[in-house]
């Protein structure tokens, strides 16, 4: 039988809070399976629930992940691998051009340090 995590179960899993789990069920990213008030979470809630994390880190917004996740059901895997493509290059653009500010940023704070401790080392005790 396919493994099925309770909601405690799944919050644990991933290490998300049960209101980061409500609001991802809310928002329609994940769908349990139902038994009155208790919550099973299946293979495909689990796999779904492994992108959004990893699309969180890569630093995809929840619309573009169920956006992209719903494609899967609408058009299939191979539009959901050419979405998936323009969505990376987008965010790996993004990324490059956070890096370059933060690069910018330490250049610049370590160059201020460095007038600092000059300006210090000059300066008699």
């Amino acid at each position: 039988m396919a493994e099925r995590l309770t909601f405690k179960e799944m919050c644990a899993r991933f290490d998300v809070t049960p209101r980061t789990l409500r609001y991802y069920e809310y928002i329609e990213l994940l769908s349990p399976e139902k038994e009155g008030r208790a919550r099973f979470y299946g293979p495909r809630e689990i796999a779904r629930m492994t992108l959004i994390l990893r699309g969180r880190r890569f630093g995809f917004s929840l619309e573009d992940l169920r956006q992209w996740l719903l494609l899967y059901d609408q058009k299939g895997t191979r539009e959901q691998y050419r979405v998936w493509i323009d969505l990376a290059n987008r965010q790996l653009a993004e990324l490059d051009r956070q890096r370059a500010e933060l690069d910018a940023a330490i250049g610049d704070l370590r160059d201020l340090r460095d007038e600092t401790q000059r300006i210090l080392d000059r300066e008699p005790d």
